[in-house]
């Protein structure tokens, strides 16, 4: 599974470099400071470049709060399971 993420990532790699190489025209780019004359490959390159490194870091900061509420169930059921061992090891109260 980990092969097929990594050929989908290269070949849409490959594909937005043949799109750049393709698109060499100069483009009027208005941003909110100010506007500037950019190759449409590097607005291209920048586009696919900055929502690679925020999709990464989005999935990388949900990967982690849901890597430590398991850490923290984990503890929580080892604690109760402890606890519950504890009570069947006592004798019965009648």
């Amino acid at each position: 599974m980990k092969i097929l993420g990594i050929i989908v990532l290269v070949a849409a790699f490959l594909i937005t470099l043949a799109l750049g190489a393709q698109n060499q025209i100069l483009v009027n780019f208005d941003y909110l400071v100010a506007q500037g004359e950019f190759q449409l490959s590097t607005l291209l390159g920048i586009a696919f470049g900055s929502g690679f490194i925020i999709g990464w870091l989005i999935c990388g900061t949900l990967y982690l709060k849901a890597r430590f509420a398991k850490n923290r169930l984990a503890k929580k059921v080892t604690k109760q399971q402890q606890e519950l061992d504890t009570l069947r090891t006592q004798p019965v109260k009648e």
